[in-house]
């Protein structure tokens, strides 16, 4: 009678291990995945800028926008993580050759012509804004 539910206590384990194994054989497929969704849309979007600083007006923008999408969706099917990962690593790689050599800066933002060209004045130094009465 005990080897019987040594016997039931050795499957339950052994189910209970299964369970763990693809709970976090799960869980690790869903954290890659999520990380490569986002390098996806991280690459995207700075690919969609630097569309926008080779392209003059924005007619020119627009379609080189829709091929730039129409390249991301070609990939959209594929499964294979691994897979995902070299055609991430070959369009970051793509896009590093072909970025503009120089892109539009906002002019307000670091970088920019205007970016620091009023800083505030130094500690220590005050500012009087009352004169005093005229008379």
């Amino acid at each position: 009678m005990q080897s019987c539910s040594d016997s039931d206590r050795r499957k339950e384990e052994r189910e209970r291990e299964r369970e763990a194994m693809s709970i976090a054989g799960a869980a690790g497929y869903l954290t890659r995945r999520a990380a490569q969704k986002e390098r996806v849309r991280i690459l995207y979007r700075r690919a969609l800028k630097d569309t926008l600083n080779w392209a003059v007006h924005r007619h020119l923008f627009y379609q080189d926008a829709s091929e730039l999408r129409e390249k991301f969706e070609a990939n959209k099917h594929v499964e294979d993580l691994d897979a995902i990962d070299r055609l991430i690593d070959d369009a970051e790689a793509q896009f590093v050759k072909f970025q503009h050599p120089d892109p539009y800066i906002v002019p307000w933002a670091p970088g920019g012509s205007k970016f620091t060209r009023n800083p505030p004045p130094p500690e220590g130094i005050e500012i009087v804004y009352n004169y005093g009465k005229e008379e």
